[in-house]
């Protein structure tokens, strides 16, 4: 018997609910299924959904319009698909997808008959693809069918039913070609703008089912403009698993006319997966990304590395931009908002008079160390945490290359900084007072600079000792709040604890992805500026302070800072769940809303990498951290889960014997700082 089996779910990440959308009261299921009924060597048609309860409707329809269906792992839809087919009793098997719902029965005969007179174990029209992608089929045997589900077991090939057979060599296979290379050409049901292509067509043809895609084509010839939806989404080769092909040829290119690649260490694709990370964007909205292959990834990653607490592309915010545009960014007068903006941030911060602003987080912490020094009188510098690329803070590893390997990235080098600068900025580690105070019984430091929170929760009253050492001391106590600010409290994350420095720093989330960062202090000290030069251009511009207000307000309405500490804690304690059912035990740091966790145990860098690659295979950026914006939905972080679990699964076959570098496709992601070459 030749059985068609549609396999079909509500929970589609880029277009939920899809195969119930209705073009005249008929669903796209139901348009797809009554298409295939027009086959005549297709004996039976069934769907196969899953088992998750949202897709009870689906069931529902289904039945409803007279079909059998078989429910099975939301996961392993390989093994959902071989049920399906022995319970059926199948001998052929034609796999459709619910993406396909104007799949042409003439197509598929065609393809099942090229299989019937060849000696083949699979017959498909996607290798390569050159009929319309929307009109994909593929043949295959129950025997066929029967030895993927005994021996495929790579989570991509438990997900995707085929792509054991199109690897293996073994399997003989034949490919039901067009004369004419049409792959460009988009039927398919992806995305919102496909559904309003797909919508079109079946209009036109209405109540008529059984139009061919030749009809089609005259369509479109005729009718051009029903196709301009979705032009401008790319659709992807069946036979590939991942497609960063376009980005990975770029960031190849990229490294040879950019040092390192591009200009920032944590957007490095070696960072997250070597050879297969996408690289570039196309575009980005709300927590999704699309590449230049115009696929769509879920962000659950860094989000712009924690740029975009409100989601990429808010409307609100970049309407307020686009109006600055408008009245023009630069000119030889300043820009009002910046004013505005100072005096927002001392609003939010009384014990603060004055404020300088610049556009990168790196620039206001040496703006922050250059006012603090003429203040204090003294070159001396305590550090404790990440502050950026500039000479004095990197002189910290002059006398010794490891002093900064416990704040944030190791091996950091100290080519191209003076000598002369040895000795002037010491490390002592969050929680160690002891430490800080050695520093200061031996040195003459003039300021103190540290993250207040960061991977770890403070013990001891340890920023309350900072606090009052300092100022016992005399010593300029600065907070670098350039992560932590606007995360979880309106303003810096000291506000928690009841401590005030004397000089603060934000940027990321303070102008959710424009770039704007602060320096605000006390009016003794910050007056300092003026007595010695620092001074920048483009310090000056518009768009930064613009969207910085626009963004704070929305912050204020939303109070987005609870959103985001909520939706970390959720992950957070999903990940501990996850560590406990699989016996995985892992280390969870950071504060809520930029959590992360590692696996304890030796192969935690190829698990981070087994992670990264397997969720990028299902539509997600993701590894062991999550910047959280409001966009991270329920649904979202239930989806990710379930994604996830499996990979976690695996990783657990790992810790038991299972070789994980027959699972990695490349070299494991780097830690710290690597020359890229």
């Amino acid at each position: 018997m030749i059985l068609a089996i549609v396999q079909a779910r509500i929970g589609s990440k880029r277009l939920p609910g899809k195969v119930l959308r209705e073009v005249n009261g008929r669903s796209l299921i139901e348009i797809l299924l009554h298409r295939l009924l027009f086959s005549k060597k297709i004996d039976k048609i069934i769907v196969a959904t899953s088992i998750k309860k949202e897709n009870d409707h689906l069931v529902d329809k289904v039945k409803e319009l007279g079909f059998d269906l078989y429910r099975g792992s939301e996961n392993d839809v390989l093994d959902r698909y071989y049920k399906a087919a022995k319970k059926f009793k199948a001998t052929v098997i034609v796999r459709i997808t619910g993406d396909c719902p104007i799949i042409d029965s003439g197509i598929i005969d065609n393809i099942i008959k090229l299989y019937e007179e060849n000696d083949v174990d699979y017959a498909s029209n996607s290798e390569p693809p050159t009929h319309p992608d929307g009109l994909s089929a593929e043949v295959f045997s129950f025997e066929v069918l029967e030895k993927v589900h005994k021996n495929a077991k790579e989570p991509f090939e438990r997900e995707h039913v085929t792509p054991f057979i199109r690897k293996n060599k073994h399997f003989r296979r034949i490919n039901f070609a067009n004369d004419k290379n049409l792959w460009g050409e988009r039927w398919t049901v992806d995305h919102e703008e496909d559904f309003l292509v797909i919508k079109n067509i079946i209009n036109k043809f209405h109540p008529e089912l059984n139009f061919t895609w030749f009809d089609v084509l005259e369509l479109k010839k005729n009718n051009p403009e029903y196709f301009d939806h979705n032009k401008m989404i790319k659709s992807n080769d069946p036979q590939e698993n991942y497609s960063s092909n376009r980005g990975q040829n770029l960031w190849k290119q990229a490294k040879k006319l950019i040092p390192g690649g591009n200009m920032l260490l944590s957007k490095r694709a070696e960072m997250f997966l070597p050879d297969l990370w996408p690289s570039y964007f196309s575009k980005a909205k709300g927590c999704r990304i699309w590449d230049l292959d115009g696929n769509e990834y879920i962000d659950m990653s860094i989000m712009g590395v924690g740029t975009n607490t409100l989601g990429y592309g808010h409307h609100e915010v970049d309407d307020a931009v686009r109006k600055t545009i408008d009245n023009g960014n630069m000119s030889t007068l300043n820009c009002p908002e910046e004013v505005s903006l100072a005096e927002k941030l001392i609003e939010l911060h009384p014990w603060a008079d004055m404020v300088r602003f610049s556009r990168s987080g790196g620039e206001a912490n040496s703006i922050a160390i250059r006012i603090a020094r003429a203040a204090s009188g003294k070159d001396k510098v305590a550090v404790c945490g990440y502050h950026g690329w500039h000479d004095w803070y990197l002189s910290a590893n002059l006398s010794d290359e490891k002093n900064l390997d416990g704040h944030l990235l190791p091996g950091l080098d100290t080519k191209g900084i003076p000598r002369k600068l040895e000795g002037s900025v010491l490390t002592f580690n969050y929680n160690n007072f002891d430490e800080l105070e050695e520093i200061l019984k031996n040195h003459d430091i003039g300021v103190i600079i540290m993250e207040v929170l960061r991977g770890k929760k403070p013990k001891n009253d340890f920023l309350q000792k900072v606090r009052t050492l300092a100022t016992k001391k005399n010593i300029i106590l600065i907070f670098d709040e350039c992560s932590s600010g606007f995360r979880q409290t309106f303003g810096g994350i000291h506000k928690m604890f009841g401590i005030e420095p004397d000089m603060a720093m934000f940027g990321k989330t303070l102008g959710n992805g424009y770039a704007i960062n602060a320096v605000i202090g006390r009016r003794e000290i910050m007056e300092i500026a003026q007595s010695t030069f620092i001074s920048s251009t483009f310090w000056t511009e518009r768009i930064g302070p613009t969207a910085a207000l626009k963004t704070l307000e929305v912050m204020e309405r939303i109070k987005s800072w609870e959103k985001i500490t909520n939706i970390g804690k959720l992950i957070t304690k999903r990940w501990q769940e996850l560590s406990k059912k699989f016996g995985l035990p892992i280390t969870t740091s950071g504060i809520p809303a930029f959590a992360g966790f590692t696996f304890d145990s030796k192969k935690r860098i190829e698990y981070k990498t087994l992670i990264t690659q397997e969720m990028l295979a299902k539509g997600y950026l993701a590894g062991t951290s999550v910047y959280t914006c409001i966009e991270h939905s329920d649904k979202i972080i239930n989806d990710y889960f379930d994604a996830l679990e499996p990979i976690f699964s695996l990783i657990s076959e790992c810790e038991n014997g299972r070789d994980i570098k027959n699972l990695l496709k490349g070299p494991v992601s780097h830690i710290g700082f690597k020359r890229l070459t």
